[in-house]
């Protein structure tokens, strides 16, 4: 039997009558807002009489203009008062002690400007680090932590007539930060990729506005969503306070209407005078409050991320009271793993395979607002990630969470913890906000994960009051996770560039406790990755261009981003492409390394996709601060390497090649099964002919959210220990055996024990000429090594002594005759054994290979029909690392002709760009400019960047907009090959 006081009902008519609702719109008191004049002045500078100041007509002629929401040294820099932050070295020379005080924000408001209604709320969203808010002379309360939010009741303060004063003494977060003033911005004190902040981001740091109501107002409105197995129906469960702020009991009815649908539901309920209670809403047995064939919520890539809407009001005798909106969506996560133990999240019963990145910040000074977040988040899903990482939690913005619902992108939401050894210096604020925090997001569909810390386990009592807060105030919906890189993570890290075959190498190295070795779930992991030019000059001093200097450090390219190794990536650049002779040389060649390594990165994890790898994150996804390091996009919205290399890996249909070991793999991150595909690759020299023996062709299948072997191209043919047996004094329990190092493929090693005294030998089958060794090491390599030769395996003749070894490739020239070749260790370089990707011989004379020193793999894959679902390209080199032969290509010629559309608010150009010349146009990258100032038409949405195209070829590009960074002027493209 239904309960007679719950009635729910698909009413296809049902419609609220909106014109009795409360006035429960927003008036904003930002700066932005016309009613609001905010001020800032520093608390020393006022003193303790304070009686003045909380006046209407308070002369703040002397102080200056804040702006809110944002941050006190903020407002100095918009105010002019000090230089460009982002340029140069200027923020590291910044007076702090100017900043890192207390501050008054002071406004004043007319009173037309409030809403009307029984009672008139001032809100908070959040000051960092604590607040006291002051109206009209009274002390509202204290905001304690960027979270506490403030709902005051200012009905009876309100002047009749004239200017309210609203003043708020903003108490800065203060020294040492981790994690002694969490809940807070922990990096504002400076970290590996971002400088200190003045005031360490202390200010209004989110939104003010009025509301208005009547007696009884909704609280924190919750909606849940239940799925059974098959997902035919969702069934809806819906929690909401009750406050009633009269002194008499009140009796009303909840009504609700969801859309899409038009499912109407009512109840009555009661609530006390004074009192404010929780009440329920669950379907209960009958469940009768269900949507059948519900609209699900899916991650980016899996499906479209539907969203619903529920209007809510209490209505009391006819007249509603209070209303609230809440956006939600359908969706059900789960959890479990795949054999030998590595996390898996799944959603609405499927496995996703996470492709995502990290977020230090929004932007180092909490400039990034409203319809930023939009396109930050655009440019993910266009990346096609599927999850963000919000790092420590130091993104707050409703915005950032609306922005992820609506393009797919779940979130791993940190808390604000970094694995170091002490509380929070009041661990029940902390306590406070956490649960704030996750009654303030726990409707968005996006939040996949909470976790307590970054790199460490939460302190007692921590761990625990985390774990129940999510169990209690999110239903244990979302996981809480202790640790970001341990406890069936595969660690953190790590954070500098590699050649492509490490990714696809057993083992990829990560830093954590318990963790899991292998590619597993890494929640972050990353390169340097460089600017281009025009960015770079907007803000390094034309005098620090070149050579490279401290002020690089600045912008952490030196030993401040140590973890990404600038050194390594800037002779990695110079290795791979040639010395370069300018700034703007070395920014075109760093954008290939960007491409390669980031590509590779992502698929070099889904090589291995569900056999032990379930998803990665890189670190970091988007740039806060003018940064050499650690982005896709950099600080300007420019599209580096790095963007387009992990968006051709993260397509949701992907073929991909492995530099490791020469396979070719179909990827299909859908749910949709593809058939009859017809895979493709070609192999090309470096003036465009087709090598047609490397080639290859084949008709496949590719199963839905899997991984499909397709086939295995040769490239070397005249290795003499190619899968020949091999021998050695030990092996490592992180890496492959002796054989390993033999069998032809980059993507294996075998490496020693750790201690000097070490060999590995290949036995050749017979005695044979040998005119070169190659030794192929990894980051763990022999500083001192022999090469020694035998024909029985038991007396050895040292052919070569090398005191001075690299990691790398090694090559070494003899002229010899032997059965069996050995390494014999010496010394090691590391603190690991010795490690090596391959041990190749070969013989006096050398096959000579008709491939170029650089040449080119393109991999097509195809329907049915022949339409192209995925093409993908490489360079390729006969030495390992050594592509400088792309210098020397003859310079292409390109035509481009191009049209722009305007669309709303938004133009589109697009472009065609043909290769007219008689060469390869290779690494083609296209840029829309202003024809006014010469400047980058930034940001911008494009399809396609640093693509190459043989000769005859061409591609159409598109270029998305906002029509006003036109100023009314017209545009130019730039269109600039490698060569």
């Amino acid at each position: 039997m239904k309960n007679s006081s719950l009635l729910f009902s698909f009413v296809i008519s049902f419609v609220l009558n909106l014109n009795v609702w409360a006035s429960k719109d927003k008036v904003m008191i930002n700066s932005s807002s016309a009613i609001a004049g905010w001020k800032i002045k520093p608390q020393s500078d006022i003193g303790d009489n304070i009686t003045t100041l909380l006046q209407p007509g308070y002369d703040t002629s002397g102080w200056v203009k804040a702006g809110v929401p944002g941050t006190v040294f903020g407002s100095y820099v918009d105010a002019g008062l000090e230089k460009d932050l982002n340029f140069g070295e200027n923020i590291y020379m910044v007076d702090k002690s100017k900043y890192d005080r207390n501050f008054w924000y002071r406004t004043e408001i007319n009173t037309s400007s409030f809403p009307e209604g029984e009672h008139v709320w001032l809100n908070f969203e959040g000051v960092n680090r604590k607040g006291e808010v002051y109206f009209n002379g009274v002390r509202l309360g204290l905001l304690d932590g960027f979270m506490d939010r403030g709902c005051f009741d200012i009905t009876h303060l309100i002047r009749p007539s004239g200017n309210n004063v609203l003043a708020v003494l903003v108490y800065w977060p203060t020294n040492p930060i981790p994690n002694h003033a969490s809940p807070t911005y922990i990096s504002s004190a400076g970290w590996d990729w971002m400088p200190y902040v003045p005031g360490l981001l202390s200010g209004i740091v989110d939104d003010v506005y009025l509301t208005a109501s009547g007696d009884v107002t909704l609280i924190d409105p919750w909606i849940r969503t239940v799925l059974p197995a098959n997902n035919d129906t969702a069934y809806i469960r819906l929690q909401v306070e009750l406050k009633n702020t009269s002194d008499s009991a009140q009796t009303g009815i909840l009504k609700g209407i969801i859309q899409p649908g038009n499912i109407g539901f009512s109840q009555e309920m009661k609530i006390a005078a004074g009192k404010q209670r929780t009440f329920n809403l669950n379907p209960g047995k009958d469940e009768s409050l269900a949507i059948a064939n519900p609209r699900l919520w899916w991650p980016n890539g899996y499906g479209e991320p539907n969203l619903y809407t529920c209007e809510l009001s209490y209505e009391i005798e006819g007249k509603v009271s209070d209303r609230h909106t809440i956006t939600f969506g359908i969706k059900k996560y789960e959890y479990d793993s795949v054999p030998g133990g590595a996390f898996r999240l799944k959603v609405n019963g499927q496995p996703v395979y996470v492709k995502g990145g990290n977020w230090g910040m929004s932007e180092y000074m909490l400039r990034c607002r409203g319809e930023e977040y939009d396109l930050k988040i655009r440019l993910h899903k266009e990346m096609n990630y599927n999850m963000i990482r919000n790092w420590i939690g130091s993104t707050t913005d409703e915005e950032f969470y609306e922005a992820c619902d609506k393009y797919g992108i779940m979130v791993w939401d940190d808390f604000w913890l970094n694995s170091h050894n002490n509380l929070p210096d009041d661990v029940f604020a902390f306590n406070k906000n956490a649960v704030e925090k996750i009654k303030r997001l726990r409707n968005h569909p996006c939040i996949a994960v909470w976790c307590g810390d970054n790199e460490g386990y939460p302190l007692p009592p921590l761990d625990g009051w985390l774990r129940e807060n999510v169990k209690t105030f999110d239903a244990g919906d979302r996981l809480y996770h202790s640790n970001s890189n341990s406890d069936g993570l595969s660690g953190s890290g790590l954070w500098a560039n590699f050649h492509p075959n490490w990714y696809f190498t057993k083992y990829p190295g990560g830093f954590g406790k318990n963790l899991l070795p292998g590619w597993g779930f890494r929640t972050e992991i990353g390169t340097g990755v460089f600017t281009n030019f025009e960015s770079f000059k907007k803000f390094m001093p034309e005098d620090s261009w070149w050579p490279r200097n401290d002020m690089w450090d600045k912008h952490f390219f030196g030993p401040s981003a140590s973890n990404a190794s600038p050194d390594k990536y800037f002779s990695t650049v110079a290795r791979n492409y040639g010395e370069s002779s300018g700034i703007e040389e070395f920014c075109i060649k760093s954008q290939l390394l960007n491409i390669e390594a980031n590509k590779a990165m992502y698929e070099g994890w889904q090589h291995h996709m569900w056999k032990d790898a379930t998803g990665i994150m890189t670190w970091m996804s988007q740039s806060a601060y003018p940064s050499l390091v650690w982005q896709t996009y950099d600080y300007y919205y420019d599209l580096n390497g790095a963007y387009w290399g992990v968006k051709k890996a993260c397509e949701p249909v992907h073929i991909q090649w492995s530099y490791a070991d020469n396979t070719v793999k179909a990827v299909n991150t859908t749910l949709n099964k593809l058939s009859n595909m017809t895979a493709e690759a070609k192999v090309y020299n470096l003036d465009g002919k087709e090598q047609k023996k490397y080639g290859h062709s084949k008709k496949i299948d590719v199963p839905e959210n899997n991984i499909t072997d397709v086939f295995s191209m040769e490239f070397t043919v005249d290795n003499l220990a190619c899968k020949r047996k091999a021998v050695a004094s030990s092996t490592s329990k992180d890496a492959g055996d002796a054989a390993d190092a033999v069998d032809g493929n980059d993507g294996s090693r075998w490496a020693s024990e750790y201690s000097d005294d070490q060999w590995i030998y290949v036995d050749l089958g017979r005695p044979e000429e040998i005119g070169t060794v190659i030794l192929k090491w990894e980051g763990a390599y022999a500083k001192e090594y022999e090469l020694q030769i035998s024909d029985d395996a038991e007396t050895w003749k040292t052919v070569c002594h090398n005191a001075d070894g690299k990691s790398g490739l090694d090559e070494i020239k003899l002229s010899a005759t032997a059965r069996y070749v050995k390494m014999k260790g010496i010394k090691r370089a590391t603190q690991w054994g010795y490690s090596l990707y391959e041990m190749e011989v070969y013989g006096k004379e050398r096959i000579k290979s008709d491939l170029t020193p650089v040449h080119f793999v393109r991999l097509k894959l195809t329907d049915v029909q022949g339409k192209l679902v995925s093409e993908n390209f490489y360079w390729r080199s006969n030495v390992l690392d050594d592509y400088q032969a792309l210098s020397s290509m003859p310079k292409a010629k390109l035509s481009a002709n191009s049209t722009i559309k305007k669309q709303g608010k938004k133009s589109i150009i697009t472009a065609n760009i043909k290769n007219t010349g008689s060469t390869v146009a290779f690494a083609v990258h296209v840029q829309a400019k202003r024809t006014s100032d010469g400047e980058r038409i930034l940001p911008a949405i494009m399809n396609d960047n640093y693509f190459t195209l043989l000769q005859g070829e061409s591609k159409q590009i598109e270029i998305e907009f906002d029509t006003e960074l036109l100023q009314g002027k017209d545009y130019k493209l730039e269109v600039k090959p490698f060569r």
